[in-house]
């Protein structure tokens, strides 16, 4: 893996040998500009080798809001008023715009907007540890010690390419897990991390800043000599490494540059009014983030919101963290479909698992990966709808189970990609982007 947990990114540094010579030139070298932009650039160049067909689906972009730790469908999308108590736990539900369809009572603006969403209550899988129930979400594919499988976001670059002047996958603040990076693919197909996030006070994209006492006119002026320098040096060598550096040095000045990714990324120009709508929190400035960079071009962003594995007053827990995860995923679809962008972008709202049909004895429920609802919305995805269903007791699938297979070759089917073209992974072994999945037509207008 080049990446940590956290999203920091370490890659192969070995490039730093050759820099001595030009390092004088490179605005973020000595200037503080930081490695992620850099060492993403440069990976980027040296993997770019391929030519990229357009062949996008409804879906332009995705915003893949990811919940750690394992959402209750009982507390959130598929309660069960009329289960015993110990199933159907301490909160109640509430009517939605979609008439005969509940929601948990903490999702209220959730259930004012269920005429644009498709709630899916019959995802299933049999992954009950974290790490690999979220591998699953995130890739479409079990774990194998065999093969390190690339990521959905990954994919998309891979396939897809970037579009404008901003990288194709991106991490609001950083890749959220290992299995949101590039797998068996090049590192350049891996996600750009923001190094903050935007729900700071100071909120700044590290690498997108000119370094202190670094004027425009300085930094083109570098940019000039640096062409120069790469000219001398292109006459005395001659090699494909050297040819990915010039590379990576152009994209690099490129979007430091670029007013368009200064415009994306900067939260100081949405109103506050706007701020407010969203939620003055993680995941409000995460969701209107995410907004703005579908507006700028982005195809695939990723992001998590709160934290959800509840094994202990769920209760409590749920009062915590659904309201500001509510408000702010509400106002996302309002927002996108107010402004025109609905219809271009697929929104996916899943977790690695459901929780345990019972209550236990500490007031919460356990890692459950039988039965549990995710939500889609946008790009063609039909409106108001409940697909599938889980028993009375949300204890397995009662109509319609979806399996990752399936629910991964529909979301690549909404971007455009054919879910069982073969990649190459290392070895020459040829490998589907998803094995054995098919789109689930009933989930599509």
């Amino acid at each position: 893996m080049n990446s940590q947990s956290d999203g920091t990114w370490l890659g192969d540094r070995s490039h730093f040998k050759r820099s001595s010579r030009r390092e004088f030139l490179f605005v973020g070298l000595v200037g503080g500009l930081g490695l992620t932009l850099p060492e993403f650039l440069r990976m980027e160049a040296q993997g770019a080798q391929k030519t990229y067909e357009s062949k996008e689906g409804q879906a332009k972009s995705v915003i893949q809001i990811f919940l750690p730790g394992g959402m209750s469908a009982q507390e959130s999308f598929d309660p069960k008023p009329y289960a015993p108590i110990s199933y159907r736990g301490p909160m109640s539900s509430i009517s939605t715009a979609v008439e005969g369809v509940r929601f948990s009572e903490k999702f209220v603006e959730t259930a004012k907007i269920a005429d644009k969403i498709c709630v899916i209550r019959s995802m299933t899988h049999g992954e009950a540890a974290h790490e690999r129930g979220t591998h699953n979400m995130f890739t479409g594919y079990r774990p194998s010690p065999a093969v390190n499988y690339p990521s959905m976001g990954s994919v998309v670059a891979h396939e897809l390419g970037a579009r404008n002047t901003l990288p194709p996958y991106i991490c609001i603040p950083a890749a959220p897990n290992s299995f949101a990076g590039s797998g068996f693919l090049s590192s350049a197909y891996g996600p750009f991390a923001l190094g903050s996030d935007p729900s700071d006070d100071d909120f700044k994209v590290r690498d997108l800043t000119l370094p202190s006492g670094v004027s425009t006119e300085r930094f083109d002026r570098r940019r000039g000599m640096l062409g120069i320098v790469d000219d001398h040096f292109r006459k005395l060598e001659s090699s494909d490494a050297l040819s990915a550096m010039d590379s990576f040095y152009q994209r690099a000045y490129s979007l430091i540059s670029s007013e368009e990714a200064r415009t994306a990324f900067d939260m100081s120009s949405e109103p506050d009014a706007m701020k407010e709508a969203y939620g003055k929190n993680s995941p409000g400035q995460r969701m209107l983030l995410a907004r703005r960079l579908v507006e700028a071009g982005v195809r695939f962003i990723s992001l998590t919101a709160g934290g959800w594995d509840h094994h202990s007053d769920i209760k409590g827990a749920i009062n915590g963290s659904a309201p500001s995860l509510d408000k702010a995923y509400a106002q996302l679809i309002r927002d996108l479909d107010q402004r025109g962008l609905l219809d271009s972008t697929l929104v996916m709202l899943t977790t690695e698992f459901g929780r345990s049909p019972k209550i236990n004895k500490d007031g919460g429920r356990d890692h459950w990966p039988r039965v549990f609802s995710v939500v889609l919305a946008g790009a063609g995805v039909q409106k108001g709808l409940v697909y599938g269903a889980s028993d009375s007791t949300a204890s397995g699938p009662d109509r319609d189970p979806v399996g990752v297979e399936d629910f991964s070759t529909t979301v690549y089917d909404r971007i455009g990609i054919v879910a069982d073209k073969e990649l190459m992974a290392p070895g020459d072994r040829p490998i589907e982007i998803v094995k054995g999945g098919n789109v689930i037509t009933d989930l599509l207008a």
